[in-house]
């Protein structure tokens, strides 16, 4: 059985599948406007960067090309040990067992706070959010990436899949916690389509994603999703 950190929130796409979620993260933004975005509003070279639910680490290496320090945490056992194989080259990254909302690290000691569809979700987080208010120093900032439910297609499927889902409630969660929001439109490309369906099938309800496969031709799919931050 997996080493998951008590308290974790499932993500059943990379925790059951992370072979086939790696190539979603290949082909997801490959033009690196999510970062863009986020070094506008606060750049990390040089600085101490978190990434929260960092999974197999795919985005660490990135971040450790300018930033002095990474930290990476992720509640999956597993996970995490396949995210410190792959930087174990890179002596500016580190990474823990651990869940959001049980941050191991001490405070004001980090300058960028990063999640990408992790945790921070919808009303729930609160405890997470108490940690980065706790961890991320004077001056930094964090950064929530996720899916826009409300537009395109793929805001469709997923509303099509997780009916509970209220996008408004979400919205309004948000707005009373003083996070900003801006959309990103980002996109999949894939080099193969049995990636892509593969791709589709882990990320919707069986019905939705046979349906989103005959609706998607060729090799890519637009993402709409929302950046959210808050300076501290």
């Amino acid at each position: 059985m997996p080493r998951i950190a008590k308290g974790a929130i499932p993500s059943p796409n990379i925790w059951n599948t992370p072979q086939i979620y790696e190539l979603e993260n290949r082909a997801v933004d490959q033009e690196g406007a999510a970062d863009a975005a986020m070094r506008a509003l606060r750049p990390w070279d040089g600085a101490t960067v978190l990434d929260i639910g960092c999974g197999t680490g795919y985005h660490l290496p990135a971040l450790a090309a300018d930033a002095l320090r990474v930290i990476g945490v992720e509640p999956h056992g597993d996970l995490a040990t396949l995210a410190r194989r792959r930087c174990a080259d890179l002596a500016n990254v580190s990474v823990h067992t651990a869940p959001a909302q049980e941050l191991p690290l001490p405070d004001a000691s980090v300058d960028v706070a990063i999640a990408r569809w992790a945790y921070f979700f919808d009303p729930g987080c609160e405890p997470g959010l108490r940690e980065l208010s706790r961890v991320v120093r004077r001056g930094g900032a964090a950064f929530v990436v996720d899916l826009d439910a409300e537009r395109g297609a793929f805001g469709r499927w997923f509303s099509r899949t997780v009916p509970t889902y209220s996008a408004k409630r979400v919205e309004e969660f948000w707005v009373r916690q003083g996070w900003r929001r801006r959309p990103l439109d980002l996109r999949m490309a894939f080099e193969r389509r049995a990636d892509l369906e593969a791709v589709l099938r882990i990320e919707f309800a069986p019905d939705v994603a046979e349906q989103a496969i005959a609706e998607t031709p060729g090799l890519e799919i637009a993402y709409p999703n929302v950046l959210r931050w808050r300076h501290f």
